[in-house]
């Protein structure tokens, strides 16, 4: 056979992929099949080796009564205790066949029903007694070594030391499927002159998807002879269901072609594999291997079935134990991680205090806590601005995703090869439901070197186009480069269980901040109201005050000397300014309490009036106005007006020291808003005090120089704020200042607290 690399090479391996390998339609010669009705025990289907077994041709047995080969009467009590669920080839009896050259031939009668058929096995058949003489002992010191050893590899490398006592094959092995389904050989025994695979990996390739289903329902699979010669079944479609016949849990199955070559391109012409299944997954395989052909009795195969079958129970429980051991330990960092969080009401700050449980839990060699714009990083870690960008990648790619994780991070994030550059493992998990707040682990790389049982390589047959088994099995080793450790399952099961913590913990405190804010809502409410209140009572006496003041300088000024009238100009004075005060906290008090009532609000005409209203202020000054055309919003007019009233007053009022003062009212249309601004070239004022200019009672100037209740900005701020806009300003010292308002485009029906139409 030759082979070459052909550009079809894909298509041949979704061929083999597809192969029908449980119904191949014959089997292999060292037994007979019969398939016969399960009421009446007529033949319906024979191999075609039976003229070679029994010396009659096998269209002569078809439709005849089985009675009519061989005695039935132990066959019929077999089959009574055959179970429709148990697949598996059943021993019913040694039979005595009288041939036609006058010999009688002594066979092993296995019977098995699949697919509603029923299917005897026939083989040559050995001393029972002895067999079971010599297996027992040996089964029995297997099974107690077993209990004794812990370590995987000794568990295997026990197991492979029995099966090669019992089988006698050449050359023994047990390998392990990883996540890829690549075997990695764990255990090994072999005859000197055998080359041993004992730590190298065979290929998934080896092994298509259709061949692990057969592995992991039929643990058993003999070839005796690699250079066989498959027997066909007779006819070919079994006659009831005119479809070939399913032989999966046949032991006879004849096995795909390209099998047999790969056998005897590794030099093997007889083998045996063990199947390892665990929680219904095929977790590895014992493989026998002989340079010669070798037969394996039925009673050996059930031995070595057996023998799996505990290997796989040991193995679970040292793995079920070893599963346990880790969720302990994860659950027990979980709970120092969440204790952490809750008693500094922080998820941050928890995750700040205990680097090493946050590294331990994920085995991580980094980890950063994402939340908004802040990133809080522990260990070894990329750069804060590739965090950011992985978790807005996240939250583009990711979104419907409560965990990623990734391995190779060059593989599964390409857009991001300075990220890959830095680590190559990442689990990341969404600790929020609504913002971009997530907690992140990193891996470093770690450079694999896998050393194959030969090149991982496919090739196709030149002439046939099928795929052909590759030639060499010599060790090849590659390296692979950009991998981190995989992430476990239990250790991604205990980041969602840690999620679904913090998540508990962030709503707790929602809840807390919930409740808090209204408790100030409510106290608010009462300031508001007392404010009120005491704005409203004092008002009168402080009118009483000026009135009495002035009544005074006016009926007694001739008696008072120069001092008393200034005494008296100063108590008209302090009572005028606190009337102001006390009316502008009325105000203020008010606009709490009053709903809004929207309309239509001309801002140009509403500029052009304030303008008017301020002109007697203006008198003698030289004020440049600069009014830009500006739209009609929808708002309060009232409040709208006290908004910019307050404004354009504090540029006339702070550009007075100016020869000529400049003002400017505009407005901007943005997407879903107006900015609105006023700038004039003032005093200006330094940007550092920028945040607290809308304070109450808050002045960057001396009250000497300008006056004012400092209630006026506090007073814009809280009335664009009910309009759900916000408010903000520049300046410069000595250079003036602009000062900026948002107001959301509403309609009649936006909803807005409080709002009255």
């Amino acid at each position: 056979m030759t082979t070459t690399e052909a550009p079809d090479l894909r298509q041949a391996i979704d061929r083999c992929a597809d192969e029908p390998i449980h119904i191949p339609g014959s089997i292999q010669p060292h037994g007979f099949l019969l398939v016969v009705s399960d009421t009446e025990l007529r033949v319906q289907q024979a191999s075609e080796n039976v003229r070679h077994w029994l010396g009659v041709d096998a269209q002569s047995l078809l439709g005849q009564p089985l009675s009519a080969l061989l005695p039935t009467a132990r066959i019929e009590a077999g089959l009574a205790a055959l179970t429709e669920d148990d697949h598996n080839p059943f021993h019913l009896s040694d039979v005595s066949i009288q041939l036609e050259r006058g010999v009688e031939q002594t066979f092993a009668l296995l019977g098995h029903r699949h697919g509603g058929r029923l299917i005897l096995e026939f083989e040559r058949a050995d001393n029972v007694h002895q067999a079971y003489d010599a297996l027992y002992p040996l089964m029995r010191t297997f099974v107690v070594q077993l209990q004794e050893t812990r370590e995987l590899e000794a568990l295997c490398q026990l197991a492979v030391r029995e099966v090669k006592r019992i089988t006698g094959f050449g050359r023994v092995k047990a390998y392990r499927f990883d996540a890829e389904d690549n075997g990695l050989v764990l255990a090994e025994v072999a005859d000197p002159g055998y080359p041993s695979y004992l730590g190298l990996c065979f290929p998934a390739a080896d092994i298509p998807q259709q061949a692990r289903r057969l592995y992991r329902e039929n643990l058993i699979r003999v070839i005796q002879d690699a250079t066989y010669t498959p027997s066909p079944l007779v006819p070919a479609l079994h006659p009831d269901s005119g479809a070939p016949l399913d032989l999966s849990f046949a032991a006879l199955r004849s096995v795909s072609p390209v099998h047999l070559q790969y056998m005897r391109n590794m030099g093997t012409l007889a083998s045996m594999s063990i199947s390892i299944v665990i929680r219904d997954r095929l977790w590895g395989l014992i493989s026998c291997h002989d340079a010669e052909p070798h037969a394996v009795s039925y009673q050996t195969r059930t031995a070595c079935e057996l023998l799996g079958r505990i290997l796989a129970l040991q193995i679970e429980a040292r793995e079920a134990e070893t599963l346990a051991q880790r969720k302990l330990q994860l659950r027990q960092q979980i709970v120092h991680l969440l204790s952490a969080m809750a008693d500094r009401d922080s998820v941050v700050e928890g995750f700040r205090h205990l680097p090493e449980i946050v590294l331990g839990f994920a085995a991580a060699d980094g980890a950063a806590i994402i939340a908004a714009d802040n990133c809080e990083v522990i260990g070894d870690t990329p750069d804060q601005e590739q965090i950011l960008e992985l978790t807005r990648w996240l939250g583009e790619r990711r979104r419907d995703q409560l965990i990623f994780q990734s391995d190779c991070i060059s593989r599964d994030i390409p857009d991001m090869p300075a990220l890959a550059a830095q680590c190559a493992g990442v689990m990341a998990i969404s600790i929020s439901r609504l913002h971009a707040h997530y907690l992140i682990w990193f891996r470093r790389e770690q450079i694999k070197t896998v050393n194959w049982a030969g090149q991982p390589e496919k090739r196709i047959d030149s002439e046939s186009g099928a795929l052909s088994p590759r030639h060499s099995f010599e060790q090849w080793q590659e390296t692979l480069r950009g991998y981190a450790q995989p992430w476990d399952q239990v250790v991604v099961e205990g980041a969602l269980e840690l999620r679904n913590a913090v998540l508990g913990i962030v709503l707790r405190k929602a809840e807390e901040m919930a409740q808090l804010a209204g408790e100030l809502r409510a106290s608010n409410k009462e300031l508001e109201a007392f404010s009120y209140s005491v704005s409203h009572d004092l008002r009168a006496p402080l009118r009483h005050i000026a009135g009495y003041t002035e009544l005074l300088s006016e009926m007694e000024s001739k008696q008072l000397s120069e001092r008393g009238m200034r005494f008296l100009d100063n108590i008209a004075d302090a009572a005028r300014f606190a009337g102001t005060l006390v009316d502008n906290l009325l105000s203020f008090s008010q606009m709490g309490r009053a709903a809004l009532r929207l309309s239509d609000v001309d801002l140009t005409a509403l500029v052009a009036s304030i303008r008017e209203e301020l002109a007697p202020d203006c008198e003698g000054r030289q004020i440049e106005w600069h009014l830009l055309p500006m739209p009609i919003v929808i708002a309060d007019a009232a409040f709208i007006h006290m908004v910019l009233r307050n404004l354009i007053d504090n540029a006339v009022k702070y550009s007075r020291t100016r020869e000529v003062a400049i003002i400017e009212v505009g407005a901007e249309q943005r997407a879903g808003e107006v900015v609105v601004y006023v700038r004039d070239n003032g005093v200006g004022f330094d940007m550092q005090y920028a945040g607290k200019l809308f304070g109450v009672f808050q002045r960057l100037h001396r009250m000497e120089e300008f006056e004012g209740t400092g209630i006026g900005l506090a007073s814009v701020r809280r009335i664009i704020e009910r309009h759900d806009g916000q408010v903000w300003a520049e300046g410069q010292l000595d250079k003036g200042a602009t000062f900026y308002l948002s107001l959301p485009k509403l309609s009649y029906t936006s909803s807005l607290p409080d709002r009255d139409i």
